[in-house]
C-alpha cells in the first residue's frame, strides 16, 4: 500500500504486475490483482508441465479466462442478465487478450525524482473541491504541476543538471476547502436550500459560496487559520523528513487561494522581535523628545502663547490632542495654529516612518504598512488629503504568523486587484512591499474571466501592456506573430497611402501658370523640394509611434516585486483565439498543465540561486 505523507488521501494499492488483459478498444494492458495473478500463474505452470491446455478459470468478477495454448489466452466478460441457461463463453462477444509478463508492453515506468530538493513551493487552491475541468482535486493537479516541472528541468536546465548544480523543486498542495466544510456549515446550508435544480444548488453551495465564506469574519478566520497552520505543519514535517534541506520556500495560489495568501502576507511581521519593539518604540521616541511645552513653543517662535495655554491648563500632551477648532477657540491666530498642528503631525509621522505602525492584531488593517506609505490613501468627504486609511477592507480577523519567510509569491488567475478595488483601495504605494516576501508575480491567461491586473493600481496614470510570457519552446506562437505582422503591414500601407494622398492633394491644389520665368521655375523647384521634405517628415512622424511602441522605456511598477514587473500574461493557443468566450472557463483552469507557467516559476526560483536557463527565451 502507498500512503500520503503531506496531505490527506486514501491509501492506494501498489500492485506487482505479472498478468495483464487488453480489449480491442483498450489502448493499454490492465493488470490483474496479485491474488488472481497467482492463480493464473499456477494454472499456467501446471498446463505447461503436463502439456494440458484449454484450461478454464473464473475470476472473482465471474469473468471467464481460457488458456488455449501459451500464445493464445483469452478473457470473456459475463453477459449482464444471463440465467442458468446462459450462453457459452464463445458467444459472449469479442474476447480480451490475456498476456503473461511485461515483455513488449510499452509501460512508462517512472524512474523516480531527484533526491536533492532545491526549493519548496506551497500551492493553495481556489474555490470548491475541484481544480480543473476533470473535477480533480488540488493533490492531483499539483502532481501534474510537479511532473511538468521535472520534464522542463531536463530540457531547459540540462547543463545545470549535468553539472549537478540542481535537483528539483518540490510542490506541495495546501487544502483548506475540506476543513471549512467540515465545520457543519453544509448541514446548515442544506436546511435552507430549495429542493429545485438540486445539482446546480449543490454546486453553488460547494464552490461559489466559498467567496462569501471568505468575506465572513467567522469563516474567514477558519480559512486563514487553516491555510497558515497547514503550511506551517507541512513545512515542519518537511524539515523533519529532509534535515539537510537548505533551500528557500515560495508560495503559490490559484484564484481565491491567491487572495488568501495576499492577505496573510500583508499581515506578517518582519521578524520575531517586531511585536516587542513596537510596544517599546513610542516610549523611546517620547524619551528622546524631552522638550517642555515652553521650550517647544520657543523653538517654534511662539513663546507669546505660553500664558494662553497655561491659563487653559493645556500641557504638551493635551496640546497634541487639540484640533484646529480647539486652538481657534483659545484665540490662537491661523498662522501659529498651522505651525503647532504641523509640528505634532510631523512628530507623529516620524514615529510611523521609523517603525511599522502599531495596530491591534485582530484589526482590519495591514499592520506593517506605515500610514504615510499611501498603500490605501483616500480623501475624505471634506477634501482633506490628510485622511489616510491603512485598512484594505479586510474582515476583522486575527491573521496567523508563518514560521518562514517566503521568497516569491506566485498568483495564478488571481482576483486580487478586483477585491482590493471593491474594498475601496484606489492605489498601491510604489514603495510598498510585503513585510516578509521579496517577490510577487501575477500570472494569468488573457481570457481568464477571474483574473485582474495589479500594475495599474501601482501606476494608475499610465497605460501599458503586461509582460508576455515566452513560449516554452523559445518563440511566440505562430498566430500571434502573424497577427503582429499583419498589424505592422497595415500600418505601413496606411502610412504610404497617406503620404501619397498628401502629395497628390498638394499637386492638385497648386495654381497652374502657363508661362513661367526662369526665376519662378527655380522657386517652384525649391517649393517642390520643400513639399517633398515635408512629405517625408510627415511620413516619419506617422511611423515614429510604431518605433516608440516597440522600444518602450522601462516602467517603474514599484517595489512589490523588488522593482521588477508584476503582471505576466500567457500566450493563448491558436484554437482559443477563435472564440475567447468558449474557452473562458478552461482558461481559468489551465495553469496546472501549462509549460509556460511552470517554466516561469522555475526560472524565477532558480534565478534567486544564480542558476539560469540554458538558452534565454525570446
Amino acid at each position: 500500500m502507498r500512503y500520503a505523507v503531506y496531505w490527506d488521501e486514501l491509501a492506494s494499492e501498489v500492485r506487482r504486475c505479472t498478468w495483464f488483459y487488453k480489449g480491442d478498444k483498450d489502448n493499454k494492458y490492465v493488470p490483474y490483482s496479485e491474488s488472481f495473478s497467482q492463480v493464473l500463474e499456477e494454472t499456467y505452470k501446471l498446463a505447461v508441465t503436463l502439456d494440458e491446455w484449454k484450461k478454464k478459470l473464473e475470476s472473482p468478477n465471474r469473468e471467464i479466462i481460457i488458456l488455449h495454448n501459451p500464445k493464445l489466452m483469452v478473457h470473456y466478460q459475463p453477459v449482464a442478465g444471463s440465467d442458468e441457461w446462459g450462453s457459452t463463453p464463445t458467444e459472449q462477444g469479442r474476447p480480451r487478450t490475456v498476456k503473461r509478463g511485461v515483455e513488449n508492453i510499452s509501460v512508462d515506468i517512472h524512474c523516480g525524482e531527484p533526491l536533492q530538493i532545491d526549493h519548496l513551493v506551497f500551492v493553495v487552491h481556489g474555490i470548491g473541491p475541484a481544480c480543473d475541468l476533470r473535477f480533480r482535486s488540488i493533490v492531483q493537479c499539483v502532481n501534474d504541476f510537479r511532473s511538468v516541472s521535472l520534464n522542463l528541468l531536463q530540457t531547459h536546465f540540462k547543463k545545470a543538471q549535468e553539472n549537478q548544480q540542481i535537483g528539483r523543486v518540490e510542490f506541495l498542495p495546501v487544502n483548506w476547502h475540506s476543513p471549512l466544510h467540515s465545520t457543519g456549515v453544509d448541514v446548515d446550508l442544506q436546511r435552507i436550500t430549495l429542493p429545485s435544480i438540486n445539482r446546480l444548488r449543490h454546486f453553488t453551495n460547494d464552490t461559489i459560496l466559498d467567496v462569501f465564506f471568505y468575506n465572513s469574519p467567522t469563516y474567514c478566520q477558519t480559512i486563514v487559520d487553516t491555510v497558515a497552520s497547514e503550511m506551517n505543519r507541512i513545512y515542519t514535517l518537511f524539515l523533519q523528513r529532509n534535515p539537510d534541506f537548505k533551500g528557500g520556500v515560495s508560495i503559490a495560489g490559484h484564484s481565491l487561494g491567491s487572495l488568501i495568501l495576499f492577505d496573510i502576507l500583508t499581515n506578517q511581521k518582519e521578524s520575531l522581535g517586531d511585536m516587542d519593539s513596537e510596544k517599546d518604540a513610542p516610549n523611546i521616541v517620547d524619551e528622546g523628545d524631552t522638550l517642555t511645552l515652553e521650550e517647544g513653543l520657543k523653538k517654534l517662535q511662539l513663546s507669546e502663547f505660553f500664558n494662553t495655554f497655561e491659563k487653559e491648563k493645556v500641557d504638551k500632551e493635551a496640546l497634541a490632542l487639540c484640533t484646529d477648532k480647539d486652538l481657534q477657540e483659545m484665540g490662537i491666530p491661523l498662522g501659529p495654529r498651522k505651525k503647532i498642528l504641523n509640528y505634532f503631525r510631523t512628530r507623529k509621522n516620524s514615529m510611523g516612518i521609523n517603525r511599522p505602525t502599531l495596530q491591534p492584531a485582530s484589526g482590519v488593517t495591514i499592520s506593517n504598512i506605515p500610514k504615510e506609505s499611501g498603500f490605501c490613501s483616500k480623501t475624505d468627504a471634506t477634501g482633506n488629503g490628510d485622511y489616510l486609511d491603512v485598512g484594505i477592507g479586510q474582515v476583522s480577523v486575527k491573521y496567523p504568523r508563518l514560521i518562514y519567510k517566503p521568497e516569491i509569491f506566485f498568483a495564478f488567475g488571481s482576483p486580487i486587484g478586483m477585491f482590493l478595488t471593491v474594498r475601496g483601495l484606489k492605489r498601491i504605494d510604489p514603495n510598498y512591499k510585503f513585510p516578509t516576501c521579496k517577490g510577487f508575480f501575477n500570472i494569468y491567461h488573457p481570457f481568464d474571466p477571474v483574473a485582474y491586473r495589479i500594475e495599474p493600481m501601482v501606476v494608475p496614470g499610465v497605460e501599458f501592456e503586461p509582460m508576455l510570457i515566452p513560449h516554452h519552446k523559445g518563440r511566440k506562437r505562430m498566430h500571434l506573430e502573424l497577427r503582429e505582422g499583419l498589424t505592422r503591414m497595415s500600418m505601413d500601407l496606411k502610412n504610404n497611402l497617406l503620404g501619397s494622398l498628401r502629395m497628390a492633394w498638394k499637386s492638385f491644389t497648386r495654381a497652374p501658370y502657363p508661362a513661367l520665368q526662369a526665376s519662378e521655375t527655380t522657386e517652384e523647384t525649391e517649393a517642390e523640394s520643400e513639399s517633398s521634405s515635408e512629405k517625408l517628415s510627415d511620413v516619419n512622424t506617422e511611423e515614429t509611434p510604431v518605433a516608440v511602441k516597440e522600444e518602450v522605456p522601462p516602467i517603474n511598477v514599484g517595489m512589490l516585486n523588488g522593482g521588477q514587473r508584476i503582471d505576466y500574461v500567457l500566450q493563448e493557443k491558436p484554437i482559443e483565439s477563435f472564440n475567447e468566450y468558449l474557452f473562458a472557463l478552461q482558461s481559468h483552469l489551465c495553469y496546472w498543465e501549462s509549460e509556460d507557467t511552470v517554466l516561469l516559476v522555475l526560472k524565477e526560483i532558480y534565478q534567486t540561486q544564480g542558476i539560469f536557463l540554458d538558452q534565454p527565451l525570446q
